[in-house]
């Protein structure tokens, strides 16, 4: 009833219809990509991006998938050979902070060259950046919400303004708690916009598609949100607006559809079946919002390589069996969440790679509509998603209990009437005709999906 009523408001807000905010210009569909937190924490280096970019040129491209993201602490000098680092600063005695993060004059974080060779002698991330597009595909970056302490403490001037300079506005009391790098912006503070425009011109000089804004759905900072859509509007590149992490108020589901293209619905996601029990329950309470350019985002897929630098544990292969992995991208794609692929993709086995590959499975992401919950119980669970221009719909059956099991769907739920053709979309292949209902025997922590015809 509470994702119903929020759809209701959304809709009477006009956020939905064909007049949206300018922010809905870009992700059209489920943006698709690569992120480098979950494989490396914040101790990526260039070469380990060009190697994730080269693969899916390679392999990936063809398939839809586009954006490769450099996550988090880009500009934090982490000592060679180390995991994801301490990510805080220490605080001198006379203020400034150690180690010193890469920094231009006007207060803006710049990539560090001791893991960005390229970015040496200021030219930031754009070689990177047109190594990324020269390969066909879109770059992105991870930043988080505010301006550095370190323009705070130097009184950095903000681009753009005659004589504001960064300690005039920040709002000191504005912190992240799990990195003291950054203070909040007072948006209400003259220069706290153009201080956001300036980083988005920057961004825009170097051919950024992506950013993806750490510390701003929890809590919710509405203003924040806001001027990060100005800045993009005001840089004159269509640019990805990604709000991290959850878990973002359902209270604020038409502000994020205005204002932002995808939204984290929960904390970090990692390779545990309970969190997946989890995940189900958070894109119910979001059901009925997504739509073209505002996604729910249900967070990195993790299958493949984790964990090589950090964060979470030792290095390995995803702890998820392969039933899970198959629930994993199952859900994701019905459900039409972002796919943002999270292990190092140049370690790949062809079972991972072939989860990523199957054109049939990723239409049911990018060609979907209205995913919804048709029910769940007794350890089952079904979601469906129409089809926009035909009478199909796409299904997606979960045994989520702890043993093996079948699920079932009725048809006349679905709105379909007499025979209807079954086409198994993992298996490839189709299964036949049914009449009133379809079920299937489907292993522990297993799904199935499917897509439903009118045999007539």
């Amino acid at each position: 009833m509470k994702s119903t009523l929020i759809y209701i408001g959304i809709l009477a807000a006009g956020l939905l219809g064909a007049n949206t905010a300018s922010a809905q210009t870009v992700a059209a569909t489920p943006p698709m990509g690569w992120n480098s937190y979950n494989c490396f924490g914040s101790a990526v280096h260039e070469d380990e991006v060009k190697a994730n970019t080269d693969y899916m040129a390679a392999n990936l491209k063809q398939h839809g998938w586009e954006y490769i993201v450099v996550d988090f602490l880009w500009s934090y000098d982490n000592p060679p050979g180390s995991n994801i680092g301490n990510p805080f600063q220490l605080r001198l005695q006379d203020g400034s902070y150690v180690p010193w993060l890469s920094m231009d004059k006007f207060g803006r974080l710049t990539p560090q060259p001791t893991k960005f060779p390229s970015a040496f002698g200021g030219n930031g991330f754009k070689p990177l950046a047109d190594y990324v597009h020269g390969k066909g595909l879109k770059f992105g970056i991870h930043v988080m919400r505010g301006i550095p302490r370190q323009a705070y403490w130097s009184k950095s001037p903000v681009k753009g303004t005659n004589g504001i300079t960064a300690d005039m506005v920040a709002d000191t009391n504005s912190k992240c708690p799990w990195m003291n790098h950054m203070y909040g912006l007072d948006m209400k503070k003259p220069g706290a916009q153009e201080y956001l425009n300036s980083i988005l011109e920057l961004y825009a000089s170097w051919g950024v598609d992506f950013i993806k804004v750490d510390d701003l759905s929890r809590p919710y900072s509405n203003a924040e949100v806001e001027g990060y859509q100005k800045a993009i509007q005001n840089c004159g590149r269509p640019i990805v607006l990604s709000l991290s992490p959850g878990e973002t108020p359902v209270a604020q589901a038409a502000h994020a559809v205005k204002y932002a293209n995808m939204w984290r619905m929960a904390d970090d996601f990692w390779d545990n079946w309970k969190e997946i029990l989890h995940m189900f329950d958070y894109a119910k309470s979001w059901e009925g919002v997504s739509g073209a350019g505002h996604w729910p985002d249900c967070d990195m897929i993790q299958i493949g390589k984790l964990s090589k630098r950090g964060p979470v544990g030792q290095e390995r292969y995803s702890r998820f069996t392969e039933d899970e992995e198959i629930t994993h991208m199952t859900f994701w794609s019905i459900f039409r969440s972002p796919l943002m692929i999270g292990g190092n993709m140049p370690e790949n086995r062809e079972f991972e790679l072939s989860l990523f590959t199957n054109d049939e499975v990723l239409a049911v992401n990018q060609k979907g509509a209205s995913p919804k919950q048709l029910y769940k119980k007794d350890g089952a669970m079904v979601w469906y998603s129409t089809i926009p221009g035909t009478k199909d719909v796409y299904v997606g059956l979960f045994n989520i209990s702890d043993a093996n099991g079948s699920v079932a769907v009725n048809f006349a739920a679905l709105g379909l009437k007499g025979k209807v053709k079954v086409r198994d979309l993992w298996k490839k292949q189709d299964v036949g005709q049914f009449k009133n209902n379809y079920q299937q025997n489907i292993n522990l922590h297993g799904a199935a999906l499917l897509r439903l015809s009118p045999a007539n």
